[in-house]
C-alpha cells in the first residue's frame, strides 16, 4: 500500500535530495515484528530492515541495522563497533535516547547521531526498507543512499533466527 504521509524521517530524506517510496501498513500491537511488516507490504522479509539500538562497554551507544528474519549477533555487533561486548538498550531507554518508540524506531533522525552499522545483506538488494520513524510507516530506499546519509559501517551482524523477534 501507498500513501502519501510525511515523516520527520521524509522530511530528511527529501531535504538531502535522497528518493525515496513511503510505503505503509496496518499496525497490530500484538505482533511488531518485521515478518509482519513484510507480510502487509507483500515484500521479502530479508529487503525490511529492523533498527535496534545497542550499548558497548567501551564505546556507548550504537545502531544496528538488520534484516527481517535475523537477529543481531551481540559477538558480532560488538567487533565491528570496537567493543569487548555489547547489549541490547533497554526498552524504556528507547523513547528518551533516539525519539522513536519501539517498532517505530528508524536509523534515519535520531535525537543525536549514533554509530551506526548495517548488515552487509542490504548490498544484495537494490532497494530496502526501513522505519519511516513511526508505526506503520517504512521508506524504501537504496542501502547506498542509506549507508551514506547516516554514515552506516557495513558489517556481518547477524545469525539466522526463523523466531526473530527483535
Amino acid at each position: 500500500m501507498k500513501k502519501s504521509i510525511k515523516t520527520n524521517v521524509c522530511r530528511l530524506l527529501d531535504a538531502a535530495g535522497i528518493a525515496y517510496e513511503t510505503l505503509t501498513y496496518e499496525v497490530d500491537e500484538s505482533d511488531l515484528s518485521v515478518e509482519h511488516v513484510a507480510q502487509q507490504l507483500g515484500l521479502d522479509a530479508a529487503t525490511v530492515f529492523k533498527t535496534l539500538v545497542l550499548r558497548g562497554d567501551r564505546t556507548g551507544l550504537l545502531v544496528c541495522v538488520v534484516p527481517g528474519g535475523t537477529t543481531v549477533d551481540l559477538k558480532k555487533a560488538a567487533t565491528a563497533s570496537g567493543n569487548k561486548k555489547v547489549e541490547m538498550l533497554h526498552q524504556r531507554e528507547l523513547l528518551p535516547t533516539t525519539g522513536y518508540i519501539r517498532g517505530g524506531c528508524s536509523p534515519i533522525g535520531m535525537k543525536k547521531p549514533l554509530p551506526t552499522f548495517i548488515d552487509e545483506t542490504c548490498e544484495l538488494w537494490d532497494a530496502i526498507c526501513v522505519s519511516a520513524g513511526q508505526r506503520g510507516v517504512q521508506v524504501r530506499l537504496s542501502p547506498g543512499d542509506l549507508i551514506n546519509y547516516v554514515g552506516a559501517t557495513v558489517a556481518d551482524l547477524t545469525e539466522i533466527d526463523n523466531n526473530s523477534i527483535k
